[in-house]
């Protein structure tokens, strides 16, 4: 598996573009801006690009989907609870498809791409549908759980409590993984299990 990350848009969003280096088939996870570097690389390295994923459905995080999946083709894989129209007013923090038809995905639901499997961890909090999304050792947190930090809750359908028991529900995958956040550096999961101090707070809310 090989993982290629781009700081993309004015928020700094992380995307992440991960390939089968066997077969080349390649998931693109939250290409939020700046589509031309996204298919700069794509077309560069030959990646068939096969699906899109996001873990959740504010502006920073899907500013390019439309335009990536045009070039690619790829579908688009999202929570149902981050479309938008569900509110008047909806589309900065839920993403709106444009018409484009959607792939929605749930808690459990593991997805292949080439010889990889992505697997699907609901992890709400930040926002309703946030999901990490799991795929051999690595978590792709989104706006859940940061370096010695989490995501805000203070947005549209964000909720700490959720995120405490979602933050508790990673910290409580069996082994070590790398983590690979929505924003700012990468992390590994032992150490946040050790230094973060709202994964601490989950485990004394939730005994």
């Amino acid at each position: 598996m090989l993982i290629k990350s781009f700081s993309v848009g004015q928020l700094g969003t992380n995307c992440y573009i991960v390939t089968d280096e066997k077969s080349l088939y390649t998931a693109v996870i939250d290409p939020g801006d700046e589509a031309n570097v996204i298919m700069d690389y794509v077309e560069r390295n030959c990646l068939k690009v096969e699906h899109i994923f996001l873990t959740h459905g504010h502006f920073d995080h899907t500013g390019a989907v439309l335009a990536v999946a045009e070039e690619t083709g790829a579908d688009i894989w999202i929570n149902e609870k981050d479309i938008a129209g569900s509110s008047p007013g909806d589309e900065d923090f839920r993403f709106d498809p444009q018409g484009k038809e959607l792939m929605k995905y749930s808690d459990g639901d593991r997805i292949l791409c080439g010889g990889l499997v992505f697997e699907i961890i609901e992890t709400p909090g930040h926002s309703s549908g946030s999901v990490t999304i799991k795929c051999e050792n690595a978590l792709f947190t989104g706006d859940t759980l940061f370096r010695e930090s989490c995501g805000r809750t203070d947005l549209l359908s964000g909720n700490m409590s959720e995120m405490l028991r979602s933050l508790k529900k990673l910290a409580d995958i069996p082994g070590d993984f790398e983590v690979y956040p929505g924003h700012m550096e990468a992390t590994t999961l032992s150490r946040e299990r050790e230094f973060n101090h709202y994964i601490r707070c989950a485990y004394t809310v939730n005994k």
